[in-house]
C-alpha cells in the first residue's frame, strides 16, 4: 500500500460560534490529483486555505511528506496556488510574473531564465514572455498563472476555482490543458470546485463536501455509482428521488412500495436512522421507457409531458402517480423515439440493482 504524500488528520476550523470545518480527515498519495467538490460554504476552499497556510486550523494536523506544515508559514511552505482571479502584475511582462517566484528565492539569472521558458513551453505559451497580462484573454492569463505556480517545481499544487470565470468552451480546453500538465508533470494537485462535471473530467478521485465535513471519497465513477449518502448522489449526476414505503428489509437490501403500488424487490438500502420511508434515486438514463400498450407492466406508469431534443440525447418529462415528474433520458437512436409524444401513456422499469435506496 503506497504511504500518504498529504496527511490531514481531525481538520476542524472554527469562526466564532461558527463551524466551517469539522473532523476532515484525509490521505492523498503523491503525483494524486484530488479534487475538492461541494457547494458554496461547504468547507472545500477553507480546507484548502489551510492547506496553504492562509488559515490555521483550530484543531487537527496537515503533514507533507510525514512533516507537519502547522509550524510553517505559507511563504515557507513551497506550495504552489493557481486562484480563480489571475493575480498577475498588471505593470510586469508574462515572463516576468512568471520569473517573479524564481527571483525573490534569488535563483541564478541564466537559471531564471531558462526555468521561465520551460514553464511557459508547459503551458503553450512560447514568444509570449514581452507581452503584458492585459493583452492577452482569460484563458491564456490563466495559463500564465499556472506557469507561474509551477516554475519553482513546487510538489504540491493548489487551485481554487481556477476556471469559474471562463466561458464554457474556454473552461473546457483549459481543463484538458490542466490533465495534460498534470500527467507530464507528476505533480500532486489539490482542486477545488462546485462543479460536478469539471471534477468528473480531472480527478483521479473526488472528495465530495458537505456542511463542513467529507460526506464520501472515491473516483467519478465509484461516486456516480455508489453513492454512500442522498446528498452525494444527488451532487453527482442527474438524478430523481422518488418517496417510497419501505415494506421489508433484509441485510442491505429492502423491498420498496412505488407510487401507484408496485413492490420492488432487492433495493441496496442507505440507512441513515430508521423510518418506514426511504427516497428512491433513479437515474435518467437507467430508466426504460415504453408506450404503456398493453405489454407487461412496468414499475411505474405515467404520461409525457415534457420532450426535449439534445443531440446525443433526448430528455422526456414523465409525469407518475402523486404528481411526480420524473426524467429520462433516451439516446440517440433509441427505437422509442419515433413514437414519442406529449400526453402518450407510457410505462417505465428499471433494475433494482443498479438504483439506490436512501432512508432517515
Amino acid at each position: 500500500m503506497t504511504s500518504a504524500f498529504i496527511e490531514i488528520r481531525d481538520i476542524k476550523k472554527h469562526y466564532g460560534p461558527i463551524t466551517a470545518v469539522k473532523d476532515v480527515t484525509l490521505d492523498i498519495r503523491k503525483g494524486e490529483f484530488m479534487t475538492f467538490l461541494g457547494p458554496s460554504g461547504s468547507g472545500k476552499s477553507t480546507t484548502l486555505y489551510m492547506l496553504a497556510g492562509f488559515e490555521y486550523p483550530t484543531a487537527g494536523d496537515i503533514k507533507l511528506n510525514g512533516r507537519t506544515l502547522l509550524d510553517t508559514p505559507s511563504h515557507k511552505r513551497n506550495i504552489g496556488m493557481v486562484f480563480q482571479r489571475y493575480t498577475l502584475f498588471p505593470h510586469l511582462t508574462v515572463g516576468e510574473n512568471v520569473a517573479f517566484p524564481l527571483r525573490i528565492r534569488r535563483m541564478p539569472k541564466a537559471d531564471v531564465e531558462r526555468k521561465v521558458k520551460e514553464a511557459l513551453r508547459l503551458v503553450r505559451l512560447e514568444g509570449f514572455e514581452d507581452r503584458k497580462p492585459a493583452l492577452m484573454s482569460g484563458g491564456q492569463q490563466q495559463r500564465v498563472a499556472l506557469a507561474r505556480a509551477l516554475v519553482y517545481d513546487p510538489p504540491v499544487l493548489l487551485m481554487d476555482e481556477p476556471l469559474s470565470a471562463l466561458d464554457k468552451k474556454l473552461r473546457e480546453e483549459i481543463q484538458f490543458e490542466i490533465r495534460r500538465i498534470h500527467q507530464e508533470t507528476g505533480v500532486t494537485i489539490l482542486y477545488v470546485t462546485h462543479d460536478q462535471e469539471e471534477a468528473l473530467r480531472l480527478s483521479d478521485r473526488i472528495a465530495v463536501f458537505s456542511q463542513g465535513k467529507i460526506d464520501q471519497i472515491g473516483s467519478g465513477q465509484t461516486l456516480y455509482a455508489e453513492p454512500a449518502t442522498r446528498f452525494v448522489a444527488g451532487f453527482i449526476g442527474d438524478s430523481n428521488f422518488i418517496d417510497t414505503d419501505v415494506v421489508s428489509v433484509e441485510g442491505s437490501h429492502a423491498t420498496l412500495a412505488l407510487p401507484g403500488g408496485k413492490l420492488v424487490s432487492g433495493v441496496p438500502l442507505h440507512s441513515a436512522g430508521p423510518g418506514k420511508t426511504a427516497a428512491l434515486l433513479l437515474r435518467p438514463e437507467r430508466i426504460d421507457i415504453r408506450a404503456a400498450d398493453g405489454g407487461p407492466d412496468g414499475a411505474l406508469k405515467g404520461t409525457i409531458r415534457d420532450i426535449t431534443f439534445l443531440g446525443n440525447n433526448t430528455d422526456v418529462l414523465v409525469e407518475i402517480p402523486a404528481g411526480k415528474q420524473l426524467s429520462v433520458r433516451i439516446p440517440f437512436g433509441h427505437p422509442m423515439l419515433g413514437g414519442l409524444k406529449p400526453a402518450l401513456p407510457v410505462a417505465l422499469s428499471f433494475n433494482p440493482e443498479t438504483v439506490h435506496a436512501f432512508q432517515g
